[in-house]
């Protein structure tokens, strides 16, 4: 059983953004974008386990306003387009270190998700043990890899990207893909390899509508149907 007191939850909101300008603070529904995600966290977590590593001070002004105080502020060389998450996650481990703080767990959960629900995080909790690299929310792909198809060489020829005799798409073996809503990692794991280099993950499966991750216009148009709908 998982102690929550030794959980460390990090929110990574960095101020630049390529697909949608400045969405971690882009009002849906009237809200902030990050502010759903930290209402979230709070519902499980003490305030000083919730970290928001952001380089921005438009980004801190705002969820300081929202009444959770950010302790530190991003290097700039940790928020570019090529900097990566387990860099963002390490800097705020070793804040978190320096301070008093001895986290096993980082919960990752990253701001674009605004339908992922506390539920989402306990079940991700309740899959977790040591033994484990990380547990992280998965969504039924689309793309089904023994299905689709791709650009194989200079002739333009497609062929599918596994073989499979499977001529029905619904007869397909079932494949996940992360949907970025919530990662709970081990920190030794995290500190000898980046995630992807994981070998010891288990996944949990969340639905369609909480899985939205936000990218782009078309996401956040979507997005504020759903919050409409209510």
């Amino acid at each position: 059983m998982i102690n929550l007191n030794e959980a460390l939850v990090v929110i990574p909101a960095r101020g630049g953004s390529k697909g949608l300008k400045r969405k971690n603070i882009k009002l849906l529904g009237g809200k902030p974008l990050i502010q759903y995600t930290i209402d979230v966290a709070l519902e499980l977590f003490e305030e000083e386990q919730v970290l928001v590593s952001t380089d921005d001070s438009e980004i801190k002004d705002i969820v300081e306003e929202l009444g959770l105080k950010v302790p530190f502020t991003r290097p700039a060389e940790l928020a570019t387009d090529q900097s990566t998450s387990r860099e963002a996650l390490l800097h705020a481990i070793g804040w978190a270190e320096n301070n008093g703080m001895k986290p096993d767990i980082v919960i990752m959960l990253q701001p674009t998700s605004p339908f992922r629900q506390a539920v989402h995080i306990k079940e991700a909790l309740e899959k977790y043990h040591a033994d484990l690299d990380m547990v992280v929310s998965v969504k039924k792909t689309k793309s089904n890899p023994y299905f689709v198809l791709f650009e194989e060489n200079e002739h333009g020829y497609l062929r599918k990207s596994k073989d499979s005799n499977v001529t029905r798409r619904q007869d397909l073996p079932t494949v996940w893909e992360y949907n970025g809503a919530v990662y709970v990692i081990n920190v030794n794991s995290l500190k000898e390899r980046d995630i992807h280099q994981f070998e010891r993950v288990t996944g949990f499966e969340m639905d369609k509508e909480s899985s939205v991750d936000i990218d782009d216009i078309l996401d956040w148009k979507f997005s504020e149907l759903l919050i409409s709908k209510g």
